[in-house]
């Protein structure tokens, strides 16, 4: 039994109430064989049918939550799906990672246009938007519904690796996740903040989609693997990262760690030194006649510094790339299943992104021999703020367009959560679509405002209890010896006040700025809960205590447990809004006709249950 597994088991977390911790969605192959050969009862998705050569397949799953794939055959010599259990006129095989592996190469060898498993083909290679999961798998209904019921497919995770989700679980069993600082709450928290790893996520996708039947829709539809980090202290791990996102049909690669150890040259001689001695000429010349023939002008100098400050990068982002490549040779063994879509993200570089420069890294990426789907420049973005000023935008976004068009890439929108209707409209018309639109931030508060509308009262109690939570974390980082803890802490604080109409003249002691949040009705807009929430899911016992936050241990997965157990209404209610939220979104941008979106938006407030809108779909 894997480590992570005899961990979980150990612990009496189960895949029913803690989905996607393990790479596998079969943590205990002894004990569901023995109950399948037993004649125990099962969960027969019979939505989940698909054909291979070998037969009819079908998912089963266990009380528990552990699964198998049963295949309507007495013999398939030729499955190499192990180890197998034969009984009653069917065989069955755990739903381990490896046997994933197998199964997505046995499907798309059978039929390549499948859409079980993320791909890089269709619509999405070009236009997509971005459904980030920031602290659980229950966005997966809303975002299947939503795609279904629009017919475009859309990234239906995506997720920052190893930031959010744990790239190694050994490395966690091993308590050797590194950190990564969270200045606004004055504390470091260890990577994987989310508790589920990326094997995980990537496995539960493709489980929550075959069971509801949305394969049978015939919708390609993406896996993001997020902000994958470039260089620096990234090296060392770089093969496990690669091993990890085998499933993620698109990379995005963030080339910040390596850029922020660069130093680049002073002088005009030194820059050109470097890049003479370390840049084919012939790659150089390659990259400014492209430049040039899409109609920007850059200079000698101007070239000399973006080369000294980003070839290191782009250096280290090939390594990668064909690391992700070679990883996907070995597994898959069809073209589709090893193809994937890439994004580079150079919003990081300092200030706004110059078309000019955009340029130059596109025409790298293509002679460096790893053209990209999408690239994302800086725009000033702020996250969850509308961009105040859309003239100012549109203008932005045009003199970038006007690349990417020559390039044939789409421009990706980071930090795309909590923009207006009307700055989506202007991302649509300038790029015809042609986009893709990070919006990972919304979903925590689609959830609170979910529980926090729910008659359940279970659901109350976890409201309120989450709120709580950053009541307490917001209190204390108002007072902290932090700088940066303390005034950010205050801000969120005034801004919830203002919201509510209230004196924000509350930071003249702890006890006062306390006595000013609890007198508050919590509410999702409070700029506090908004703002820390997504640090609640793997809280050990639910503390606020910065020592209890991004924990792997039971304690945190069992916190963690506690939005598994939410009501039907609650889940339908959250799964509408993320729906509500997405077509919304589809429409504004251009991606679906205002028909299309009045019909879906009138389908989506007729559900009286939960069952209902999942039986919706796949009406197949």
């Amino acid at each position: 039994m894997k480590p992570i597994n005899e961990f979980l088991l150990r612990n009496e977390l189960r895949v029913a109430d803690n989905p996607c911790v393990s790479p596998d969605f079969c943590l205990d192959w002894s004990a569901l064989s023995a109950a399948i050969a037993a004649g125990e009862p099962l969960t027969v998705h019979e939505k989940s049918r698909f054909g291979t050569a070998q037969g009819e397949w079908v998912l089963v799953e266990s009380q528990t939550g552990d699964h198998a794939w049963k295949l309507d055959a007495d013999s398939a010599v030729d499955c190499p799906l192990e180890p197998r259990l034969q009984h009653d006129g069917a065989l069955y095989f755990p739903a381990s990672f490896e046997n994933l592996i197998r199964i997505k190469n046995l499907a798309q060898e059978h039929d390549e246009n499948c859409s079980i498993f993320p791909t890089a083909r269709g619509s999405i290679s070009s236009s997509t938007l971005g459904i980030g999961a920031r602290f659980t798998t229950l966005h997966w209904p809303g975002v299947d519904w939503a795609m279904a019921n629009l017919g475009i497919g859309v990234t239906a995770n995506q997720n920052s690796i190893p930031r959010e989700l744990v790239y190694d679980v050994d490395a966690m069993l091993a308590d050797a996740l590194d950190t990564v600082p969270f200045p606004f709450i004055g504390a470091n928290v260890p990577e994987g903040h989310q508790g589920q790893s990326v094997e995980g996520m990537s496995h539960g996708c493709v489980m929550a989609k075959l069971k509801t039947g949305f394969h049978r829709n015939g919708i390609n539809w993406s896996f993001n693997a997020d902000h994958q980090p470039i260089g620096g202290k990234f090296d060392v791990r770089e093969d496990r990262l690669v091993e990890g996102c085998l499933f993620a049909s698109y990379i995005t690669f963030d080339l910040s760690p390596e850029l922020a150890i660069t130093k680049v040259p002073e002088s005009f001689e030194a820059k050109k030194a470097y890049v003479e001695e370390n840049i084919e000429a012939s790659l150089v010349a390659t990259v400014a006649k492209r430049v040039a023939d899409s109609g920007l002008t850059v200079d000698e100098g101007e070239l000399y510094s973006l080369l000294c400050y980003v070839w290191p990068s782009m250096v280290k982002m090939k390594v990668r790339d064909d690391k992700y490549a070679a990883a996907r040779a070995k597994a898959f063994s069809t073209e589709v299943g090893r193809e994937y879509l890439r994004e580079l993200s150079i919003d990081e570089l300092p200030g706004l992104t110059t078309p000019e420069t955009t340029a130059v890294m596109l025409a790298l990426c293509e002679a460096m021999g790893m053209p990209v789907n999408f690239v994302a420049p800086a725009f000033g973005f702020q996250k969850n703020m509308p961009y105040p000023d859309n003239a100012k935008l549109r203008e932005l976004i045009e003199s970038q367009w006007q690349v990417c068009r020559e390039f044939g890439v789409s421009i990706g929108f980071h930090s795309g959560s909590g923009k207006s209707s009307e700055n989506y409209q202007v991302m649509g018309e300038v790029t015809g679509g042609k986009l893709e639109i990070k919006t990972s931030g919304r979903y925590t508060y689609e959830m609170g405002v979910a529980l926090s509308s729910s008659k359940d009262e279970g659901d109350q109690a976890l409201w309120r209890d989450w709120y709580q939570f950053t009541v307490d974390l917001a209190v204390a980082g108002a007072f902290s010896d932090s700088d940066s803890e303390r005034s950010m802490a205050r801000e969120f604080i005034a801004a919830t006040l203002k919201f509510e109409k209230r004196d924000a003249d509350v930071f003249a002691s702890p006890e006062q700025c306390r006595a000013a949040l609890e007198a508050l009705t919590p509410h999702a807009d409070h700029m506090h809960w908004f703002e820390y929430n997504f640090l609640y899911v793997l809280a050990a016992n639910g503390s606020a205590e910065k020592s209890a936050l991004g924990d792997h241990s039971p304690a945190g997965y069992k916190q963690r447990a506690r939005f598994y157990s939410i009501s039907d209404e609650g889940r339908l209610a959250f799964a509408r809004r993320v729906a509500l939220y997405i077509i919304g979104l589809a429409r504004d941008t251009g991606l679906v006709s205002e028909e299309t979106y009045n019909e879906a938006n009138s389908r989506l407030a007729s559900y009286a249950d939960f069952d209902s809108f999942i039986a919706d779909i796949s009406r197949n």
